[in-house]
């Protein structure tokens, strides 16, 4: 019976041992400020991929509605005053910068729209911002793609650190016995655990977004280059009028 106890009383031991906050409090000061700071990385992993999911569903539906309305065949003037002007998602803006020149160069006294560089000025004005854009979406993104491969050797560090400081305890107690090894070999591992949890997510996160991110700048080339071909085609209609 007493020896039912014993082991019943030394499983309870182990498990409030085990536990992650108990875990914390017995580390070491320098294992304790790794823990902190990696999990100080991991809440910013998870608020850049919950801003970051939010943010391209946005602009997508955004970029969509832009699109039909685009396409409709209304007046491109009224939609330039309406959305381009003022813009306030990524396809607007590169909507906006092409037909903001286009229209600087048709109010031009005596230019030529179609030899005097105004194609070159729009399709410049579309690709600045198409990398305006982009680099904006892509924010905080490079934060992702360090805290991925770094986190898991600062957690490392934490374990080799922590491993140090069962090794001096062991030595100081003169006493090898399982009971004063576990602890501080499972604080020390704990370290690595936290690692890993925070740089698994930042590392996927960061090629899905990424790739997200790749795929919408290829829309808005796409959608740049058509908008430069029809300004093109009115150029010329507008150039073939005057003749």
């Amino acid at each position: 019976m007493d020896q039912a106890v014993n082991s019943s009383a030394l499983g309870a031991a182990g498990a409030a041992g085990l536990s992650p906050f108990h875990l914390f409090l017995n580390a070491s000061l320098a294992v304790q400020l790794v823990m902190i700071g990696l999990v100080l990385c991991s809440i910013f992993v998870w608020a850049v991929i919950v801003e970051k999911v939010l943010l391209l569903r946005r602009v997508n539906r955004e970029a969509t509605t832009f699109e039909d309305r685009f396409w409709s065949g209304g007046s491109l003037d009224d939609l330039y005053d309406s959305e381009g002007a003022r813009p306030v998602h990524p396809m607007a803006a590169v909507f906006g910068a092409a037909m903001g020149e286009w229209r600087r160069s048709s109010r031009i006294a005596g230019i030529d729209v179609i030899h005097g560089g105004t194609s070159e000025r729009i399709d410049r004005a579309i690709s600045i911002t198409i990398g305006r854009e982009t680099e904006r979406l892509s924010r905080y993104l490079v934060m992702l793609a360090t805290i991925g491969p770094v986190a898991p050797f600062v957690g490392l560090f934490g374990t080799v650190w922590g491993i140090m400081h069962a090794f001096s305890s062991i030595a100081s107690m003169h006493n090898t016995n399982l009971s004063v090894v576990a602890p501080g070999i499972s604080e020390a591992l704990f370290a690595t655990a936290i690692g890993l949890l925070t740089a698994i997510p930042a590392y996927v996160a960061y090629n899905l977004i990424s790739r997200s991110v790749d795929n919408f700048a290829e829309r808005l080339e796409g959608f740049g280059t058509e908008f430069a071909a029809i300004l093109s085609r009115q150029s010329e209609e507008r150039g073939s009028g005057r003749n």
